[in-house]
């Protein structure tokens, strides 16, 4: 692969056109959607091809315990952006009706509310270019457009998923229809995944002579499942959905090494910290993802909803081939970029991630953190050291060491009702910091009102 031999020359080698080592680096974030975790060549899978992904793994770290702060997209995402678990500003959705607040959110109010900065936000004020491509999901509305939060440019989409092809002129809902800039809606015939890398490509030639920084969304690998016809006979070892979320996850990874040669062949690949990370783990029930040896999937709290890739390559500051084994968050992804740019993370009040670029190094030697927490309406979960529990509405709560157990599979909790008792106190507490949810899923929630009443209807004639 041209992105394998580029990367393995730039790292052993360097170029001949090399930018300035005093130029801050560019960042470029790969950000798949509901990729399974063991869908990767680099994490094992014996039939999905990722020959990119796999040559950038081998280049830099890869931190074996990467986890989101979400289990689905849209809150994973304002994680990610602001560096905060995102309940501090109240962005949890699927409230429980009764414990909202008076002021909970539907439709076009739910957004990134906007007195939240984001990672964009940060590194334009140290000089950078911004770009989002693909997927925003951060608020349809226009007063949560990215170039309001601190993006200079954008190609991509405000809602959460659409078609990889193009939509009629009057098909589908405004916020999955391509945009570029601020309201110039156009399809194309591009296959979607294929468009969102030339898009970043293009970005990427245009600002080679100045810091940037790229955040491209990919939608892949989120339903539909809509592969490439142009790889429609590849993976015939495979059948079904899997065999066509193999074709998307290829799809992908070649959108990535594309991304990646522009940056070698323009001099550029010593000076850029690239990451590629997902959003949540993989819905196995509409994609046929696999998170083995993880248990769990996309919407809930085992390991398999919250534990992603993470892949870290900065030429010349991280040894290729090396793997960080301690758990680390998206929430270090705003430190971490904003120290790699010159930055102080620790200037901006209220972050709840850090500068990772220590422990990658090996300069750290401890814990990025000792403890990391979820939740989602009544449900939550927490990690402290190797020890999590998660807390459920309708039954006990269970207790493992992922340390000898990563597969979630032996509940420790009657063997250890002390440790049960103080995570549980300590993820209360942490939640007694929290913000009150300002969303709800209002569809949703009168769809289950109306089951409810014609429930009672029926007992009750």
């Amino acid at each position: 692969m041209v992105a394998r031999q580029m990367l393995v020359f730039c790292l052993l080698a360097g170029t001949a056109f090399s930018v300035p080592a005093t130029r801050p680096p560019n960042i470029v974030l790969l950000f798949s959607d509901d990729a399974g975790y063991a869908d990767f060549g680099f994490h094992g899978s014996r039939h999905f091809k990722t020959p990119n992904l796999d040559a950038l793994a081998e280049a830099g770290v890869r931190c074996s315990q990467f986890y989101v702060t979400a289990a689905v997209c849209g809150p994973s995402r304002a994680g990610l952006l602001t560096g905060r678990y995102q309940q501090r500003f109240g962005f949890e959705e699927n409230n429980v009706p009764g414990y909202m607040s008076l002021n909970g959110a539907t439709g076009d109010d739910m957004g990134l509310p906007l007195d939240q900065k984001t990672i964009a936000d940060h590194l334009k004020a140290l000089g950078y270019r911004t770009a989002i491509f693909g997927k925003w999901h951060q608020g349809s509305a226009d007063r949560f457009h990215p170039l309001k939060r601190g993006f200079d440019e954008f190609a991509g989409f405000r809602g959460g998923a659409r078609s990889y092809f193009a939509y009629e002129e009057d098909e589908g809902p405004t916020e999955n229809r391509m945009e570029y800039g601020f309201g110039d809606y156009r399809e194309t015939d591009r296959y979607v995944t294929d468009l969102l890398a030339d898009e970043a490509c293009a970005f990427i030639e245009r600002n080679k002579d100045r810091p940037f920084f790229a955040y491209v969304a990919f939608n892949a690998v989120h339903t539909p499942m809509e592969p490439d016809p142009a790889d429609k006979e590849l993976f015939s070892e495979l059948a079904g959905q899997r065999r066509q979320l193999a074709q998307m996850t290829l799809s992908l990874d070649r959108a990535c090494g594309k991304i990646v040669d522009t940056l070698a062949k323009l001099g550029l690949a010593e000076s850029t910290l690239v990451v590629f990370t997902n959003d949540n783990g993989g819905p196995t029930d509409a994609s046929s993802s696999s998170n083995w040896p993880l248990s769990g999937t996309k919407a809930n709290h085992l390991e398999g909803g919250i534990r992603v890739p993470g892949l870290f390559v900065w030429p010349g500051r991280l040894a290729a081939g090396t793997v960080y084994d301690f758990p680390a968050s998206t929430l270090d992804l705003l430190p971490t970029f904003v120290r790699a740019a010159g930055g102080d993370p620790l200037a901006t009040e209220g972050l709840d991630g850090v500068d990772l670029m220590p422990y990658l190094e090996g300069k750290n030697t401890g814990r990025p953190h000792q403890t990391l927490y979820w939740k989602k309406e009544n449900r939550g979960a927490i990690r402290d050291g190797d020890w999590k529990l998660l807390r459920f509405p309708d039954r006990p709560a269970e207790l493992y060491n992922l340390a000898d157990d990563p597969s979630e599979e032996n509940n420790l909790a009657d063997a250890h009702p002390e440790r049960v008792r103080s995570l549980y106190k300590k993820l209360f507490s942490w939640e007694l910091e929290l913000e009150r949810p300002m969303f709800m899923l209002k569809r949703y929630y009168e769809g289950k009102a109306m089951e409810r009443m014609d429930q009672y209807r029926k007992q009750h004639p």
